[in-house]
Order: C-alpha cells, then structure tokens, then sequence
C-alpha cells in the first residue's frame, strides 16, 4: 500500500502566519504538523509516500523532506499547482499510486490513535475505499455520514436532519476505482472537485465503501486557534526530556521538554508540560506557562507566556502577559512603556516587529 499526504492548500485561514510558508510546516509541539502524518504512515507500515504540492510553500516543503532518507520513507512529490479540490489533488497521484491501494492523509490533520488499525482493516478485494469516521457532537456543522452495518450508504455535507452523528475525517483509503469517479466529476458551487462527490460515485455504482471509525482525538490545524488547541492536545501526552542547560532545577515544574543547546538561566519559571527547541534561551526574568511551545534559536525574557506557539528564531523581552499566542518564526516582541500592561491575545507573522 501506497501513502498520499495532500499539502497543497493555501493555508488562507492561517494569515499572516502563512503569508510566508505553507500551513503543513507550522510546527505543533515544535514538530511541523505534517511531520505527524507522514509518522502515522510509517507506523502504519506505509513507507512508499507521495506528497502532493500546491504553487504555495512547494520548495519549503521540498528543502524539508528531501527524498525522505532522514525520515525512513521514500518520497515522490507530485505537483497539483492551482488547488482546484481535493479530489482533484487525488487525481493528480494515479501515476504514482499505479495499481496499489492507498491512503491519503490530509497535511494539517492530526489524529492521536493513527491509521494503523484503519490500514489494517481495509481489505482492498472487498472495498473500493475507506473512509474515518469519528463521533461528533454537532453534527450539522460537519460532513455527515450514513452508515449501515459498517457499510457506507451515504456522503451529507452539513445536513439540517442528519442521518447519523459520525462525521468524515481527513483520512481515507482508496483503491484505483477511484480515479474514474474523479474523472467525471464537475465542479460544486465552490469551484473545486469535491471527494465526498467521487466516494458517493463509488457507491452509486455499487462498490462497497467501508467505514472505520477513529477513537481518540482528532484535530483539523487550520486556523490559529487550532494550532493552540492541537499543541494543546500533543503536549498533553509529551515525556519529560532535558538535553540543554537548566541552571536551576527547581526552575522546571511539571512535563518539559529541553532541546540541546538550549539554556534556562536561574530565575526563570518553566510549568509544564512545555516543549523548547534547540539553542534557546530563557532568561532569569521569564515565566513560561504550560501548553506552551517556543521553537528553536530564540531569546525569551522579561515575559509571562503561556499556551501559545513560539515557531522559532524569535526575540521576545516584552514585559507583558502573553496567552493563547501564535508568533511567526523571526518575529520580535518588545516593549512599548507607553502603553498599560495587559494580557495580550496576538497572532504575529514572519520577521515582524511588535511592540506590547
């Protein structure tokens, strides 16, 4: 079995932190989103990866995985160009997905079980594809479908009465069957070439669809509050790791992690569970709270933080309470004494200069 991780989205809804670098590289628990599906697939056994780029971010994705040697995988990449649905990102992959069974994974997608009981269960002989599910609370709002016996019946895109409360998720597993249903599809109201369209082909022409459902959390990172909530839910299970310099024990509390390099100078308040990369300082006078994630090579001082997202290569000395933050790699917080201290709730992108 094949593996297809889609990464060609524009990432609108992430602005300003996508003004500079596609969405699938900003990083959760300072890994980049997509690194956690492209670990699903290998665990689940899947090492031969196509990954499909859009024009947006393709050379920055490209300079990250390389051919996939460091990351265990073998990678094709596969270009869409204009994002046109994503079906139409399926489409793009038939030469490379040849005659096997695949999965397409979505780029921005976490999923704390995996795939590998979905992988596992799929029986390509049997089922044209799979899909996950997961039970959702308000199912209106979602992609809704209507299972019967493990079978699927129907595809409803957030339905007024809907037919059950299990939603689409962004996994699926498809076998070559596909391609045809892609190929005579029109495009919906949105412009795009729907895969709810295709999968409903599937089973109007009698082929068995099969339902899986995905139990533990799952999260769509496509805006900046799920980037805070996905960091959120991955530092939640992270083990407590030091490899810098910790000046002070008793500076840490709680679940850290450390990266090599780094540095937390005597004074400064670390509450878990917290991840910080690699060169980093944390000065005697900051205060990092739990949930937070400060990326690589930056400088933290003279601020209160926490549950906010730091990428990297940051300078932040504001004396200022920061939280539920998103802050864009080179970015720079200062102080404005001008202005009366306040918590402040702010999303920062690449190699801008704030002043708090």
């Amino acid at each position: 079995m094949k593996g297809v991780i889609l990464a060609g989205g524009t990432g609108s809804r992430l602005r300003p932190i996508t003004n500079t670098g596609p969405k699938q590289l900003v990083p959760i628990a300072n890994k980049p989103v997509i690194e956690y599906a492209l670990e699903d697939l290998c665990a689940a056994g899947i090492t031969d990866i196509g990954i499909v780029l859009g024009n947006k971010g393709r050379t920055a994705i490209q300079e990250h995985f390389g051919d996939g040697n460091d990351f265990g995988v073998d990678i094709t990449y596969i270009v869409q160009g204009e994002p046109l649905g994503l079906a139409h990102a399926v489409g793009c992959t038939r030469d490379f997905v040849g005659d096997d069974p695949f999965v397409v994974y979505l780029g921005d997608d976490l999923m704390k079980e995996g795939i590998t009981d979905l992988v596992s269960d799929f029986d390509p002989e049997t089922h044209a594809a799979g899909i996950g599910l997961q039970e959702v609370d308000e199912p209106s709002r979602y992609g809704i479908v209507d299972v019967t016996d493990g079978e699927v019946v129907d595809l409803v895109e957030k339905p007024d009465d809907p037919p059950s409360s299990f939603a689409l998720i962004g996994v699926y597993v498809f076998t070559p069957e596909i391609f045809p249903q892609i190929e005579s599809l029109e495009q919906s109201w949105r412009g795009e070439l729907e895969i709810t369209d295709a999968i409903r082909g599937l089973i109007d022409d009698g082929h068995s669809v099969q339902s899986h459902v995905v139990h533990g959390w799952w999260k769509d990172a496509g805006k900046p509050e799920d980037i805070l909530h996905a960091n959120r839910l991955v530092l939640d299970d992270i083990d407590h790791d030091v490899r810098g310099n910790v000046t002070d024990e008793d500076s840490l509390a709680g679940r850290v992690v450390l990266g090599e390099g780094s540095v937390i100078e005597a004074g400064a308040v670390i509450r878990g569970p917290v991840s910080i990369g690699e060169n980093t300082r944390i000065g005697g006078d900051a205060y990092v709270g739990p949930y937070t994630s400060i990326g690589d090579d930056s400088m933290i001082d003279n601020v209160h933080i926490e549950a906010s997202v730091v990428i990297g290569e940051n300078k932040i000395t504001a004396e200022r309470t920061i939280v539920d933050s998103l802050l864009g790699e080179q970015a720079m917080i200062t102080t404005n004494d001008d202005r009366r201290p306040t918590g402040d709730r702010i999303v920062v992108g690449q190699n801008s200069t704030l002043e708090l």
